[in-house]
């Protein structure tokens, strides 16, 4: 009878097929609204500080070809860690530079640093897996933290708070977060926005119990754990997927063993972050995009539905809004911008919230082109990986 008498009223003031475009809106905004705070919501990691006794021996993995300037540049954060006991292993797969030589002189100097490489001709599988199943393989302790060779951690303290996620018995994996190095252009702005969104989106549903991925660029798993899955055993016909693939696929098999939602936790604080160069053209993001986007074909259903439904109503936000300024009286204009405002207002908090945790630049009104352009983005690299065939190679920074 409310109901009734509410539509009734609703009536006076707008058309048949505004009310039904203002309920769409209402619908979709109400969506939207509720993804922020359940998955962008960036909680605390609640992860305890364990004494240097009880911190785990770490092998840190870094797969390089050509990556001689970088390897140079920040190999020497990773050799002055402050933690008790880990090593470093660098794979270096068939590169062509001075990488061999530099990492050979690495090597003279830290007793705790080694190399190796991945065989020529030995290209059968995708060529990233193999070095990361060499460097983990090779590896001396258990708990192995991954980066990629053109990444500079945060702070000498990263791989002890990285560390500090394996706070539980039952603990595989943990999750950490990359941002790039900002620059002041439209891309690298979208680039960081982009990587922000997703790096709240993957932390945050593993923190609701949905742990979906992870980036290679700062992730870690027990040397075990990858074993115990048979690696990246199934994962091989397509290029990319060392990381999210691999997540997902540790959770899908824990949870058939253990019927208990996750064994992934989350750490998130400036300590933890490990940056990198964005691309510098928008041909280089989007194709490294699709590379991501050609991975997701293989999510579970239910992640392929919570992950494709959430840019799919914010397209449909603009759609709306679209219609309405084009066609809708004053009224409805009134009543969807203000919903729009709402939206938005809440969309700046929690971004600009989880910036200030992690330490970011503030984000400001330029979330408006960001929160058009991705969806469309995002569209387009779907529909071309739809009719792309898949090739079997990788890159630093996939």
């Amino acid at each position: 009878m409310l109901f009734s008498n509410a539509i009734d009223w609703l009536r006076c003031f707008f058309e048949e097929w505004e009310l039904w475009l203002l309920l769409g809106v209402l619908v979709v905004t109400g969506y939207q609204l509720y993804y922020y705070f359940r998955y962008l919501w960036l909680r605390k990691d609640n992860c305890n500080s364990p004494t240097d006794s009880k911190l785990p021996k770490v092998t840190v993995v870094v797969c390089a070809h050509n990556e001689a300037e970088n390897l140079q540049n920040y190999l020497q954060i990773l050799l002055s860690q402050d933690y008790p006991e880990y090593e470093v292993i660098v794979v270096d797969d068939e590169s062509e530079d001075s990488t061999l030589i530099l990492l050979e002189q690495y090597a003279r100097e830290y007793p705790n640093f080694y190399h190796t490489f991945v065989p020529k001709g030995a290209r059968v599988i995708s060529s990233k897996k193999l070095a990361l199943t060499i460097g983990i393989k090779a590896a001396h302790y258990d708990h192995i933290l991954l980066t990629d060779a053109d990444c500079r951690p945060e702070s000498r303290n990263w791989i002890r708070e990285m560390m500090k996620g394996y706070d539980t018995d039952s603990t595989e994996m943990v999750l950490g977060f990359s941002p790039y190095f900002e620059k002041d252009t439209l891309l690298s702005g979208l680039i960081s926005y982009d990587t922000l969104f997703n790096g709240l989106q993957y932390m945050g549903m593993a923190q609701a119990g949905h742990p979906y991925m992870g980036v290679g660029r700062n992730l870690s798993y027990r040397r075990s754990t990858f074993f115990n899955n048979q690696g990246f055993q199934g994962l091989l016909d397509v290029r990319a997927g060392d990381d999210d693939l691999f997540v997902s696929k540790v959770i899908t098999n824990y949870r058939k063993r253990n019927h208990r939602k996750s064994n992934v936790n989350v750490v998130c604080n400036p300590d933890t972050l490990t940056w990198s160069a964005p691309k510098t053209t928008w041909k280089q993001w989007m194709q490294q995009k699709q590379r991501h986007l050609s991975v997701s074909n293989k999510y579970t259903l239910t992640n392929k539905i919570r992950l494709t439904f959430e840019p799919f109503t914010r397209g449909m936000i603009y759609a709306l809004l679209l219609v309405t300024l084009l066609y809708g009286s004053h009224m409805l204009i009134a009543a969807v911008m203000s919903l729009w405002l709402i939206r938005l207002l809440i969309m700046l908090l929690v971004m600009n919230r989880a910036a200030r945790k992690l330490q970011l630049s503030r984000i400001g009104l330029e979330i408006i082109l960001y929160d058009i352009l991705l969806p469309v983005i995002t569209l387009y690299d779907m529909a071309v990986n739809s009719f792309r065939k898949q090739k079997i190679y990788w890159q630093t920074n996939i």
